[in-house]
């Protein structure tokens, strides 16, 4: 098995606040976008990389575990890993694929896994939104979270279902399609399975197809979440955490 190697360090962007790897210009400039959808802009600057800021905020978050890499230190394969995420419809090289760029094979696998996910099943976007709300509520993971609960609002999720789920608290009113995901994605996460009174409305509104992408996407979530609560990665500047810990 392999040494993992010793890979610390950071810039931090004067104009985004931003902790940011640098990068190659000539390669990886961009105009002005959203990255991972909406998390935060950057204005021709670095893709790789949101941190914390430096001062009290810093002082006071939990350190960053694995923080970007600085290019300099990046190897051949982080570099190719690296390049081949911003090529896609993410654009930039944040959150948790800061800390999985320490397994730039793993990364470049389970990215394409998220591609598909997020921008190409059948389920559309606001039962993704919704499943991924309920994966970061469940994680307790701010990063998750922050960057994806205004796409929920944005493909229709109730702001009323948002506040429920954030308080761990079962959504009322929930139109029926949401009501059965909310239902097979509790019971996945209380029992690691499905009832068959679950099962059979899951697999009657969405299909088989749907039910294995609903299962992934619950997988998914879980293991970013997983990997950015480890590493501790940062929200952006300035973003108040939204979830309060559940009781222990």
């Amino acid at each position: 098995m392999d040494k993992p190697e010793e890979q610390q360090g950071s810039s931090t962007n004067p104009a985004s606040g931003r902790r940011a790897v640098p990068v190659d210009r000539r390669d990886l400039l961009v105009d002005r976008r959203d990255l991972l959808a909406g998390a935060a802009t950057l204005a021709g600057t670095s893709l790789i990389g949101l941190g914390l800021p430096a001062g009290a905020e810093a002082a006071d978050a939990p350190q960053d575990r694995m923080p970007p890499i600085p290019i300099d230190q990046m190897t051949e394969a982080q570099k190719a890993a690296s390049a081949e995420l911003i090529a896609g419809p993410r654009k930039a090289l944040v959150g948790p694929f800061i800390p999985l760029l320490r397994s730039p094979d793993l990364m470049s696998r389970l990215q394409k896994v998220g591609e598909y996910l997020r921008f190409n099943t059948k389920l559309g976007s606001n039962i993704s939104e919704f499943i991924i709300l309920q994966m970061a509520r469940h994680m307790t993971q701010e990063f998750e979270w922050d960057s994806h609960v205004d796409l929920a609002i944005k493909a229709g999720i109730k702001q009323e279902t948002i506040n429920a789920i954030a308080d761990g608290r079962r959504p009322e009113g929930m139109p029926q399609d949401e009501e059965i995901v909310y239902d097979f994605c509790e019971e996945l996460r209380k029992h690691q399975s499905a009832s068959d009174l679950a099962y059979a409305r899951i697999v009657k509104r969405f299909g088989e197809q749907g039910v294995i992408d609903i299962c992934a996407l619950c997988g998914y979530y879980t293991t970013l979440a997983y990997v950015m609560n480890v590493a501790r990665t940062p929200l952006p500047p300035g973003r108040p955490v939204p979830l309060a810990p559940f009781p222990r």
